[in-house]
């Protein structure tokens, strides 16, 4: 992307930003819980990811260290209104792996990260793509980037910054 565009996209942001301040668009008590909540949510409704994280929450199993030492059964269990539970529950564990590893558990560690290096490194880890990279890192750690969604590729591709054929990553 041109370096253009980029600074009109940055000034987009910085405007809409001073201008609606933090929306809290993502709901959550902690980043963690937003992290969480964007693994869990692949491939199935919010509502059902509500209900895996209250279970999480309930059993006092959210956070990176608690996740890590539950019993297999347990988490899925706790995990299974989320669809795909066991899947889940390893992507989960990875991510809560490198978190503790890399950072103490502590996401406001892990934010003060570069973004472009920050989300080459989430993109590193196993289950977490493009568009959860991005979530992680907006909503969890409060960085200027976007999560491409339809409307996201709409508007670019309607002011010309990028075609309507581009994919995730060109966007």
């Amino acid at each position: 992307m041109p370096k253009h565009v980029r600074r009109t996209l940055r000034e987009i942001y910085d405007r809409m930003a001073a201008h609606f301040g933090p929306t809290h668009w993502w709901p959550g008590d902690s980043p963690f819980e937003i992290a969480a909540g964007a693994i869990l949510t692949q491939n199935t409704a919010w509502t059902n990811v509500e209900k895996a994280i209250e279970n999480l929450k309930r059993a006092k199993k959210l956070s990176p260290r608690a996740i890590l030492e539950c019993d297999d059964d347990v988490l899925h269990e706790l995990l299974r209104p989320s669809g795909y539970f066991r899947v889940k529950a390893i992507r989960l564990r990875i991510f809560c792996k490198h978190l503790m590893a890399h950072y103490g558990g502590d996401m406001a560690q892990m934010a003060k990260r570069p973004l472009e290096e920050l989300r080459t490194e989430l993109l590193g880890i196993a289950g977490i793509g493009p568009e959860t990279a991005d979530a992680i890192l907006l909503y969890a750690g409060g960085l200027p980037t976007f999560v491409v969604d339809t409307y996201t590729h709409r508007v670019l591709a309607r002011h010309g910054w990028v075609g309507y054929e581009a994919d995730y990553h060109e966007i």
